[in-house]
């Protein structure tokens, strides 16, 4: 895929291949051009070159309208770092999982009902947050939301761009435990976007990293990690904390 914007290539030449029910993470720091690829297979974004498919069915030029739109969405669906811009602030949590069901399955009554619990119950949304605005979540309970909306479509792939960015550490952890549990139990393929190499062990199997727009180094998360072959990468890993590891306080100035 190659994606430019007048003069100013953003992505060049990136090509892999992500298995059926396989968890990649696309890695590398602000500008390297892995939100642009996401977005690019989300059909956010048309590439420049090149072609993307789906389940072995190459995608074609342009944006689908109404029923195309609609079964793209069903291959593939995305979730953003900030869950509060993409919810609607004045609609409650089970009404807005229920409009995302309705449109992709023809639910009404009893069985949309079961459906909104059974996809609440998946990301651990309570029945007294069922029924709150999305202000009265905290960040990590609205990302849960976020997530069984996009669940709501049964994806293929579902795409998470920098979705723990801004979370804490412990609720990082929580959310990280939920899409590991998402991808076991639905077979759901997992393309996890993020500048922190930390949390990628934590849910995925292969890693791409990049910089400048392009694939600097590629492979299995434990092999990458230990042993990176590009000095991009070596200090990607070198920047994670280590165990132990503890922040340099700037020295004091001697007493008066």
């Amino acid at each position: 895929m190659r994606k430019t914007f007048g003069d100013f290539v953003a992505v060049d030449d990136v090509a892999f291949r992500l298995e059926v029910g396989g968890s990649l993470a696309v890695v590398g720091e602000s500008g390297s051009g892995k939100t642009t690829t996401a977005r690019m297979i989300a059909g956010l974004e048309q590439p420049t070159a090149g072609s993307i498919a789906v389940a072995g069915k190459e995608r074609g030029p342009g944006r689908p309208r109404g029923a195309g739109r609609r079964a793209r969405a069903r291959e593939i669906q995305m979730v953003f770092q900030d869950p509060y811009s993409s919810l609607d602030r004045r609609q409650r949590v089970r009404d807005a999982v229920a409009e995302a069901v309705r449109l992709h399955r023809p639910l009404r009554g009893p069985a949309l009902a079961a459906r909104v619990d059974e996809l609440l119950d998946l990301v651990g949304v309570d029945e007294r947050q069922a029924g709150s605005l999305p202000r009265a979540l905290s960040g990590g309970q609205r990302q849960r939301v976020a997530i069984a909306r996009a669940l709501a479509a049964e994806p293929q792939v579902l795409i998470l761009d920098e979705a723990v960015a801004a979370l804490d550490v412990s609720i990082q952890a929580q959310i990280l435990n939920l899409l590991a549990h998402i991808r076991t139990t639905t077979g759901t393929t997992l393309l996890f976007i993020t500048h922190d190499l930390g949390v990628v062990p934590h849910i995925c199997d292969e890693v791409l990293v990049m910089r400048s727009g392009q694939v600097v180094e590629s492979g299995p998360v434990p092999s990458v990690l230990r042993e990176p072959q590009h000095d991009y990468t070596r200090r990607l890993v070198a920047s994670v904390p280590k165990p132990g590891w503890k922040p340099r306080r700037r020295a004091q100035p001697p007493a008066a």
